[in-house]
């Protein structure tokens, strides 16, 4: 199979301007993305996708690939979209699944996309997944920047919410508090079909992309992992990542 990973990044995010480039133990953060995701084993190419020079050149000068996409998109997936159509015409071979990572999320682990890619292989049914973790407290679980889920008992999505769900408000405090971790794989032909369809009233409302989905009547496979990753939102994440990257396995060993 053909699979690909694209790692959307930009310089113009609203909540922290230049983050793909902010330093984290002496690399631009999109340096480690793209580092460690392209360590996957189950990957044919990794490539970031990016409106703007600045990163594109980071990564062409580390031997990496970029696209340069459209600086319209208000969507990650869409970025991906078209970087993904872009690649499959400069290479001549269309691709199987396309594997999305947030370019804000440094302590990916290669492995991570082997887990939220293998359901797909064994089900060829299955038109996405996504990655799904414990929050290890209740503070996690009542930031907004933490997407939260709830799941069905076959593992499929039932909502996503910036909000701590389900509710501890009712007297129950020992609640599952799971969540989304953005490695995204998309089959390609439904990845151009999702990108096709409308936002919807509780994606706007809740800001959350996935709920188009949900919305639409059709399964996201949630794929639990155990790897301890944090996200980059705020400059007062980066603080915390770079202590975490410090004690990271993988960056101790150095990236291949």
């Amino acid at each position: 199979m053909n699979i690909i990973s694209i790692i959307p990044a930009r310089m113009g995010s609203s909540r922290f301007p230049g983050k793909p480039m902010a330093d984290i133990c002496g690399m631009p953060m999109i340096g480690h993305v793209y580092k460690r995701v392209k360590m996957s084993k189950i990957l044919s190419e990794v490539y970031v996708a990016t409106c703007d020079k600045e990163i594109y050149d980071y990564i062409e000068s580390i031997d990496g690939k970029a696209v340069m996409t459209s600086d319209c998109h208000e969507r990650c997936s869409d970025r991906c979209a078209e970087a993904m159509l872009k690649i499959e015409e400069a290479t001549g071979a269309k691709c199987d699944i396309m594997v999305m990572v947030q370019g804000d999320e440094p302590l990916t682990f290669p492995e991570m996309i082997d887990e939220a890619v293998a359901p797909m292989i064994q089900d060829k049914t299955i038109l996405i997944t996504n990655l799904v973790a414990d929050l290890s407290s209740v503070e996690e679980f009542e930031n907004p920047n933490e997407v939260k889920v709830v799941m069905d008992k076959f593992s499929n999505a039932i909502y996503f919410s910036r909000e701590p769900i389900p509710s501890r408000k009712k007297g129950v405090l020992e609640v599952p508090m799971k969540k989304q971790v953005c490695v995204i794989p998309f089959t390609r032909d439904f990845l151009l079909q999702y990108n096709e369809m409308e936002p919807t009233p509780l994606e706007i409302i809740e800001s959350v992309d996935m709920m188009r989905i949900v919305e639409n009547g059709l399964n996201v496979k949630m794929v639990p992992t155990a790897y301890t990753t944090k996200a980059v939102d705020t400059k007062e994440d980066l603080v915390k990542v770079g202590a975490m990257m410090e004690k990271d396995s993988l960056f101790q060993k150095g990236y291949n």
